[in-house]
């Protein structure tokens, strides 16, 4: 038996979705344990480009059960486009794809909420995709939510109501205007489309998967930088999306936890407000966003584009126990001429490798190392010997600052677009 986790390492957008296709075939079942819609995870194969935002990333996968596991919020429109979506390409949802009873539910007056209190912020905006994420975590700790699992009792529209004026009564606070209708019948066709999936107490499904000797991915959404806990407060998800969260969010004990693989590109990528050491604000970062095609998957906003940060990574590393690296998006470096890693900060002049208390409250300057760009497009390689030098020595670089392997680089978007170097030893 075996849970490993497959974690972003940054402010997400690492690759997760590609990352997971290329392994799921090796476990039972895909779980994501957090996070909701937000999540933008995108698959390319066989010449299409898909983009799951609740599904975990095996759904395409013969022989592999998906689990939206308790962690997860659920918003029934979105996901009933997107069980459309997967439908097209052949796959049976009621087959294929089970989801925990325990999951909360976004309600239309979430996201209006959302809106509402992001509108009301004016210039010191948190950044929300305003998919109703922080509202829904708010009711689910408040105790005041409403669960997967209700939608199958008698009184659940008496619940949903009694919700919703809640709502009502805190929208009266801000300046906003809102109309539910068309938005709210979409919202109960998509509860009749989760009536039509398997619903399930999904602690005992995955414990018992494990207790017979099977095997669990574990999926996160957004990146670590994010965590509620440990990222970048308050510019922040409302969600544990570092390894702690697979516990709280899939009800899997610690001591099930095997393998926690960190995805991280070969640079880093912020959407919305708040710190980025590391960010470029100059040609070389919009020559980055070019090159990368930096733009959000779920919100199609412009991603903020800076070097690989090392004081963020080992950060990151360290949160979440990290056992293995893959590096993505290094293919978008390859016209680079000079490739920048920072190494330390210095924090109202004092030199550090420890991340500040608050990124926001101190003036930063990042340190960096220049590597020498290998401008070639390394994807036609095959191996690790086959690879250009100066792309080894940044890896060999990397490897030796985490203390840890990069088995898997990826070379481009697609499915077949993966070095596996994972028989190349760390020196």
């Amino acid at each position: 038996m075996k849970v490993d986790v497959l974690l972003g390492l940054q402010w997400g957008d690492e690759g997760k979705g590609k990352i997971v296709d290329y392994l799921a075939t090796d476990y039972d079942v895909v779980a994501r344990f957090q996070g909701g819609p937000n999540a933008g995870h995108t698959l390319v194969f066989d010449g299409n480009k898909y983009v799951l935002h609740t599904i975990p990333s095996g759904i395409f996968l013969d022989g592999v059960m998906n689990v939206i596991g308790n962690g997860v919020v659920i918003d029934p429109s979105t996901l009933s486009r997107e069980l459309d979506g997967v439908i097209k390409e052949g796959v049976k949802p009621s087959e294929n794809l089970l989801i925990s009873n325990k999951a909360h539910l976004i309600l239309p007056t979430h996201k209006v909420l959302d809106a509402a209190s992001e509108a009301s912020k004016g210039k010191n905006k948190i950044g929300s995709t305003l998919r109703g994420i922080g509202p829904t975590y708010m009711d689910k700790t408040g105790r005041n939510g409403l669960r997967v699992g209700d939608i199958l009792l008698p009184d659940f529209k008496e619940r949903y109501e009694k919700l919703k004026q809640k709502h009502f009564r805190l929208l009266r606070q801000y300046d906003f205007e809102f109309d539910l209708s068309g938005i709210e019948e979409e919202w109960f066709t998509g509860i009749e489309r989760l009536r039509e999936l398997p619903i399930i107490s999904s602690e005992y499904y995955l414990n018992d998967l494990l207790s017979s000797g099977g095997s669990i991915l574990a999926e996160g959404a957004q990146g670590t930088m994010l965590d509620i806990e440990h990222g970048t407060y308050p510019y922040v998800t409302s969600s544990h999306t570092t390894s702690t969260g697979v516990c709280s969010g899939l009800g899997i004990a610690p001591n099930k936890i095997n393998e926690v693989i960190g995805i991280f590109k070969a640079y880093c990528t912020r959407v919305g407000s708040g710190p980025f050491p590391s960010e470029l604000h100059d040609d070389m970062g919009e020559a980055l966003r070019k090159a990368g095609n930096e733009f959000g998957a779920t919100t199609g906003r412009p991603r903020r584009c800076g070097w690989l940060d090392m004081v963020q990574l080992n950060y990151a590393i360290m949160l979440n126990g990290v056992t293995q690296l893959a590096m993505t998006k290094g293919d978008v470096l390859d016209d680079f001429d000079e490739i920048k890693i920072a190494t330390t900060y210095h924090v109202n002049g004092e030199k550090t490798d420890q991340m500040p208390f608050d990124l926001t409250g101190f003036e930063i300057e990042p340190s960096y190392k220049t590597f020498n760009g290998w401008k070639q497009n390394f994807g036609a390689k095959e191996k690790y010997g086959e690879l250009p030098q100066e792309l080894k020595t940044m890896i060999k670089f990397i490897e030796q600052e985490t203390s840890l392997p990069i088995p898997y680089l990826s070379s481009g978007p697609g499915r077949e677009e993966l070095i596996d170097i994972s028989e190349r030893r760390l020196t």
